[in-house]
């Protein structure tokens, strides 16, 4: 792809994104989702394989009749209410079409079967988009409207996602399907406190998008998209699969890492808020997500050479990736723990 049409895209997607988030009325909103869709399409079908087609035309489906289901949630908002702004809705069934809308664009249970196939025809930085970038115009909208939403339906949405995305993951062999399901599963532990505490839903997001960007970039830097691949990469970097060991724990959520502590202030609103029982299931469904991330580890690390193995050698071709941009964001998947609390201790002071 020329760089003039890809930089003309990577601007349509952030102009589209930023739109959204300055967006007060719905029909501006729903430009800004359409911007970021239309900009991403070509870059999943840059590259001309039956595979990425595919893909694309996946995502354009799902996202089409998802902005369909807001747009009539809107509407029917609008004729009810007389308003288009978007934290004035309050129809009952404007609220749940909206929840539906916005958990088929995110890829939340039980809605989330098309992002494994789709990341799966994709390659490596498209998918990084995709499970990054492309998460937070929903995700702005979502907390707008996360006030008016029954409870129940937040809680339902985040233990289904979390559950769902951790019995799919367990059998995986493709890494970009394995991140995929990853990706449901740490939405479903934002979802589900989204009403109650916003500022820990945005905390937790960021160090979820610096964590992915890790596991992706690491994966790019040593060209594995299958866990037979990744398995032979040892002898080849043995450094970057330290830290791809340690990127997958912090995914998992394990201390002493990053990712320990969005998990672990979730759990503790959910306590605050009574809500044990579905502290104690979202906890039990971490449990089995902890297991596939164990595994790839394992793969990686344990499985060593010159143990024998089927896999096909691939030649070592020398990366020209951005070993900067790298660098920083794998420190900060894993060194971040012990500067959230006072992440958090600012939030507590400004709200």
């Amino acid at each position: 792809m020329k760089k003039l049409l890809l930089s003309i895209l990577i601007m349509s997607l952030g102009t589209g994104t930023t739109l959204t988030f300055l967006s007060s009325h719905w029909l501006m909103a729903w430009i800004g989702l359409e911007i970021s869709t239309l900009a991403i399409l070509p870059l999943m079908a840059q590259y001309h394989h039956p595979r990425a087609s595919e893909a694309t035309t996946k995502y354009l489906l799902i996202q089409a009749c998802a902005t369909g289901v807001l747009m009539f949630a809107t509407a029917l908002n609008a004729w009810m209410e007389m308003g288009w702004n978007i934290t004035e809705i309050k129809n009952n069934y404007a609220i749940v079409l909206a929840m539906t809308a916005l958990a088929m664009k995110l890829g939340l249970a039980p809605f989330h079967f098309w992002l494994p196939e789709v990341m799966q025809g994709l390659d490596l930085m498209t998918g990084l988009i995709l499970s990054t970038w492309q998460k937070l115009a929903p995700f702005a909208l979502l907390i707008q409207i996360s006030q008016p939403v029954p409870p129940y339906l937040l809680t339902a949405l985040g233990i289904a996602s979390t559950a769902f995305a951790a019995w799919g993951g367990l059998n995986q062999t493709q890494l970009r399907k394995i991140l995929a399901y990853s990706s449901t599963a740490h939405l479903g532990w934002f979802i589900i406190v989204i009403q109650h505490c916003p500022g820990l839903t945005l905390v937790a997001l960021g160090i979820y998008i610096t964590m992915t960007m890790a596991a992706f970039l690491t994966l790019m830097e040593s060209s594995s998209t299958k866990i037979s691949t990744l398995s032979t990469s040892w002898s080849k970097n043995p450094l970057m699969m330290v830290t791809m060991f340690l990127v997958l724990l912090s995914l998992a959520g394990l201390p002493p890492l990053t990712g320990f502590s969005p998990k672990w202030y979730v759990l503790e609103e959910l306590t605050k808020q009574d809500m044990a029982l579905p502290a104690s299931m979202i906890v039990m469904t971490a449990l089995i997500s902890l297991y596939f991330y164990v595994r790839l580890c394992y793969f990686s690390i344990i499985t060593l050479l010159p143990n024998s193995t089927m896999v096909k050698m691939s030649w070592r071709q020398k990366s020209k990736q951005d070993k900067i941009t790298l660098a920083t964001v794998t420190m900060a998947a894993l060194v971040l723990l012990p500067i959230i609390p006072s992440i958090m201790a600012l939030l507590h002071f400004f709200n």
